[in-house]
């Protein structure tokens, strides 16, 4: 007796893997706005890694909230449709999958130190183009402005010269080209 052929079996599903999104919510500037867009993540139990926001069209009384967040594509999918339904959302767009972004983060840090350390620090900071913004006899300042992998690099490398403290605005994006959003 042969064994039955497993061919026409389904294949199992693949699980699929949670990916980082960056998403440009264009809403209407008004109280309560930026409430609904984090209730709608929190109500959910999607967690937000990095949020920003601020008016950028003045005239036209708008903001633009950049939220980070982790998911399986079909979440990211869910997540961006249930925001295109919140009434003063104008458009939604998926940074990472349109490809054609630039993406920074500002970061101050803090480092204390005297001698070696205090050297280091400076010249690790020039090579990550950091600028000193306040200095004591004791301690520095920098700021950094770049891609957050470059923000974490620089931050890891303070840990063992002193780091004190750290400042993050989160994840600013735009799009490439003549258009806008």
């Amino acid at each position: 007796m042969n064994a039955p052929s497993t061919s026409h079996y389904p294949a199992a599903p693949t699980a699929q893997k949670a990916e980082s999104h960056t998403l440009s919510v264009l809403v209407d500037n008004e109280p309560g706005v930026l409430a609904r867009v984090i209730g709608l993540f929190s109500g959910r139990g999607y967690n937000i890694e990095s949020l920003t926001v601020s008016e950028t069209e003045h005239a036209k009384h708008r903001s633009l909230i950049t939220v980070v967040t982790t998911g399986t594509p079909m979440v990211i999918e869910q997540i961006k449709n249930q925001l295109d339904r919140l009434i003063p959302v104008h458009r939604v767009v998926d940074m990472t999958l349109a490809g054609n972004s630039i993406e920074r983060e500002l970061a101050m840090v803090k480092v204390k130190g005297k001698g070696d350390e205090r050297v280091e620090a400076l010249r690790l900071a020039d090579a990550f183009r950091a600028r000193v913004i306040d200095a004591t006899t004791e301690s520095f300042v920098f700021e950094i402005t770049g891609k957050s992998d470059k923000v974490e690099q620089f931050i890891a490398l303070m840990l063992p010269l002193g780091l004190v403290e750290v400042s993050r605005t989160g994840i600013a994006a735009i799009a490439r080209g003549p258009e806008g959003m």
